[in-house]
């Protein structure tokens, strides 16, 4: 249990060594918020949208549940229309992830890119063309929304449970959501060590603990409107560190050589 949590912690402080990039280099950083920004905006337009009609929606599902006493009736509809609601929100982080990273890729190699350089570099780094690029990205942006689905789904079945529900189906979708994040936001630093999409989740899986820290602090700012903006930028860096640490590449900058100008 120890050693779980200490990965747990290890992998959630990859994620937030990230944000100090915002002070190393804010111009580029600015740049990757950009996507994040648009995409996001829209995002909580659907959400706040979808909070004021799954109420109704709640209603029109349980005709059945007319003639119950107010009490069941009421403790239903509220148990449905909140799974309705954090199960779209689960939907919408792993989206907005997904969309953002699609959008944003060219600042987002950047980035990473960046980092890596920082950091020593890569052995030996593989150069992907355009399409390439291009088509690996719209491939993991469709899987990562295909899991995005049926992750709230499963938010949602659980959120159905009487009680605890809501709070099961939070725990359910940070779970299940930071893991598929996790996997997404590696994608770049992946691709650029010549990484297939099952290389990348086996090595991923043989660290479960520290990859599901570093996913659920990125699922759960992303959850948080604004905060996500400049989170995402700071997931890239994080996601790049999380890459070199789970494959024993160095993750602090090396030290200047005497006399280097």
């Amino acid at each position: 249990m120890r050693h779980r949590i200490s990965e747990l912690l290890a992998g959630a402080g990859l994620f937030l060594r990230g944000f100090g990039t915002w002070a190393k280099n804010p111009a580029l950083m600015a740049l990757g918020a950009v996507p994040a920004l648009i995409v996001g905006t829209l995002m909580l337009t659907l959400i706040i949208v979808l909070s004021f009609q799954v109420g109704g929606w709640a209603d029109a599902l349980t005709p059945f549940a007319d003639g119950w006493a107010p009490l069941w009736s009421d403790a239903l509809r509220l148990a449905l229309a909140l799974g309705i609601l954090v199960g779209a929100i689960v939907l919408c982080v792993l989206t907005f992830a997904a969309v953002t990273l699609t959008v944003g890729e060219p600042f987002y190699e950047r980035i990473s890119r960046s980092v890596e350089q920082r950091l020593g570099g890569i052995a030996a780094p593989v150069e992907l063309g355009f399409w390439v690029s291009l088509r690996r990205g719209l491939r993991d942006a469709v899987v990562l929304i295909g899991t995005a689905i049926l992750t709230a789904i499963a938010v949602f079945v659980v959120g159905l449970i009487p009680l605890v529900g809501s709070v099961l189906g939070l725990v359910v979708g940070a779970v299940l959501g930071g893991t598929a994040l996790a996997r997404e936001l590696t994608g770049i630093p992946g691709d650029a060590r010549g990484m297939s999409l099952a290389e990348r989740r086996a090595l991923l899986g043989a660290h479960r603990w520290r990859t599901l820290g570093f996913g659920i602090v990125a699922y759960l700012l992303l959850l948080i409107p604004g905060v996500a903006v400049i989170a995402t930028p700071a997931a890239i860096v994080g996601a790049t560190l999380l890459m070199r640490d789970l494959r024993g590449e160095p993750t602090v900058a090396p030290l200047a050589q005497p006399g280097a100008s």
